[in-house]
Formats: C-alpha cells, structure tokens, sequence
C-alpha cells in the first residue's frame, strides 16, 4: 500500500492531482500504449442484499467471516476508440507516469453515461483515486450534457457497492440472470446518479 498524500485540484487538462506523482487525466493518442490494463483481483468482504417494498430499493449488508479474492477476465477493448470521441472517454490515474486505475464511461441511448470499466490498482485502493476517476466521468457526463451515469456491479462486489452508494449512486435494479456459468447465482446490481 502506498502512502495516500490526497491533494486534488479540478482544473486544465489533468482532471485532478491526487498528489505530486499522482494525476488523473483524460486518455489521447499517446497513451494508449497504457491500456487496457490488466485487472487485478477483488477483495470480496460480503454481499449486498436488495430489497424493493415496491416503490424504492433498500440495502443490507452480509459481512463474510472470512475475506476471499476474485478475479474477472479482462474486457476485451480498442482503447483508441476512447481517444477523442464525443460519446466516449477514458481517464486515466498516473503514479510516476504508471496506470494505477482508469475509468471508461460511453454515452448510452437514453441520455445517461454508462460507466464500462473502473479499476485501480490493488496497492493503491483507499487513497481516493477510484473517487477522482468517478469525478473525472461525472464531469465528462455534465460537459456532454447527459442527464446521469449508471453501472453495474455483482452483489458480492460489497467493497464497490459501499463506493457507489457513499459517492451518491443509488440502487435502481437487480438482474438474477445476467450471470450464467461460473458465475451463475450473482445478481447484478444497477446503480444511477442523477448529474444535473
């Protein structure tokens, strides 16, 4: 783990300074030779568990006893296709000039972006740089003039969910059959921020 020095300014072509050696900046041509960037595992701590009373979804938590770690495959992307694109945009969050995490958010059909991918670099998660690649598609989205961003996680994502939730997402659904195969018994969660 790294030593979270958290200094953040909104401002110029970098979408933020996290620290002296930390930045988050939108993906161009010449960086693309940093993506896509290999997954890392997850820390899965529990579950969040849904629950709708017909009008409005409510959430609880199950803390497991013992911690486990997943892994997903990687997506498979063009990361020029995130390079000036105006219904698309990848930032990304450097450490002495190394990809420690990015974020892919596309415009979707219905006037919301819809973030593809989030991740940082295990060594460098609880130092506030999920939130500033959460901030850096949030003002892409103001700036396209969409209306809001949704995601989707697993239910046994309990680390990401309590990101979303704390960062302002609400729960909007739950799919019990998107996951088949191995991952067959996950629920799909589907969260949305509202941005103007």
């Amino acid at each position: 783990m790294i030593d979270c020095k958290l200094n953040f300014l909104i401002g110029g072509a970098e979408y933020g300074v996290i620290s002296d050696s930390t930045r988050v900046i939108r993906l161009e041509g010449n960086l693309t030779r940093l993506l896509p960037h290999p997954g890392q595992p997850i820390d899965v701590i529990g579950r969040l568990i849904p629950h709708f009373n017909g009008e409005q979804w409510d959430v609880s938590e199950e803390v497991f006893e013992s911690i486990e770690t997943r892994s997903y495959p990687d997506d498979e992307y063009d990361p020029d296709k995130y390079v000036e694109q105006p219904d698309k945009a990848a930032f990304l969050a450097l450490y002495k000039g190394k990809c420690v995490g990015y974020i892919r958010v596309a415009k979707r059909w219905n006037g919301n972006g819809f973030i593809e991918d989030v991740t940082v670099d295990r060594a460098f998660r609880g130092c506030g740089i999920g939130r500033r690649l959460m901030d850096a598609a949030v003002r892409w989205s103001k700036e396209t003039g969409l209306s809001g961003i949704s995601l989707e996680t697993q239910d046994w994502n309990l680390l990401a969910c309590r990101f979303y939730l704390r960062y302002g997402f609400e729960l909007g659904g739950v799919d019990t059959r998107v996951y088949t195969g191995p991952y067959a018994g996950e629920k799909a969660l589907y969260f949305y921020l509202k941005t103007k």
